[in-house]
């Protein structure tokens, strides 16, 4: 019931917002993976996938502007219409389909990548084609909106496509923005969307929107060293997430 939805779970998640999107900001992602463990315990884990997608959906638009002159618009169009269709797909599927064992895969490639970049010594690690990025988009869609997030398994191509720090960051937002119409509007479409989770959905949104305004000054002091140090951190931190994830729901 809405008016049994607490003051102090609203102001929660609106720290909680803040601090995983500064986070987020300053490392290419992961601010969304890493709540899913305090999620699945506010609200279980049946509301946390719609919860972590309506705030971050809610925030993108500020995060589009801070980092508009960044974007990288042939690698957005060669991702958002393949990701769009993956939402879609993964909505409609959304309660039928366990997909633990992909999270487990998943989970181990971002854990690999600590020694694929030599902790950020090493600036790529494997080519990248622009085409690559129409099936990425399809996969990743599919597991974001059955997980809420799945922002760093993107990381590693885009940093192989030569992109990096702001350009990043900026053609990420991008991407997500359109990806986030399709969630929300197929989560809409297949009735999985309450007026209580809009609510907590968008106390997170407004503490993210603040989180980007913090990440944005850190992020204009860091070396891209820095910056890819802090990239493959959160990437190795989210895979281990998913696999303790994954191996949960396996033996449960």
């Amino acid at each position: 019931m809405v008016a049994d939805i607490s003051i102090w779970l609203l102001l929660g998640l609106f720290v909680l917002g803040a601090a995983a999107f500064t986070l987020s900001t300053i490392s290419g992602g992961g601010g969304a993976l890493m709540q899913i463990p305090i999620l699945n315990a506010l609200l279980g884990t049946g509301q946390t996938a719609q919860v972590i997608n309506l705030g971050t959906f809610i925030s993108r638009p500020s995060r589009i502007i801070i980092f508009w002159k960044y974007i990288n618009w042939k690698v957005f169009w060669y991702y958002v219409p393949s990701a769009m269709l993956g939402a879609i797909f993964a909505a409609w599927l959304f309660s039928e389909v366990k997909i633990y064992w992909i999270q487990l895969v998943v989970g181990l490639f971002l854990v690999s990548t600590l020694v694929q970049y030599r902790f950020g010594k090493k600036e790529r690690s494997f080519p990248v084609a622009l085409w690559y990025f129409i099936p990425l988009g399809f996969f990743i869609a599919i597991i974001g909106t059955f997980t809420g997030g799945m922002g760093p398994i993107l990381n590693p191509f885009l940093l192989n496509a030569g992109i990096d720090k702001e350009e990043l960051i900026g053609t990420k937002s991008a991407q997500s923005f359109f990806l986030g119409i399709a969630q929300i509007g197929s989560y809409a479409f297949f009735g999985l969307l309450t007026t209580e989770l809009w609510i907590l959905g968008i106390a997170m949104g407004l503490g993210a929107i603040v989180g980007n305004l913090i990440g944005k000054w850190l992020l204009q002091r860091m070396s891209k060293l820095a910056f890819r140090r802090w990239l493959i951190t959160i990437m190795v931190l989210s895979g281990i997430v998913l696999i303790v994830k994954a191996i949960s729901e396996i033996v449960s």
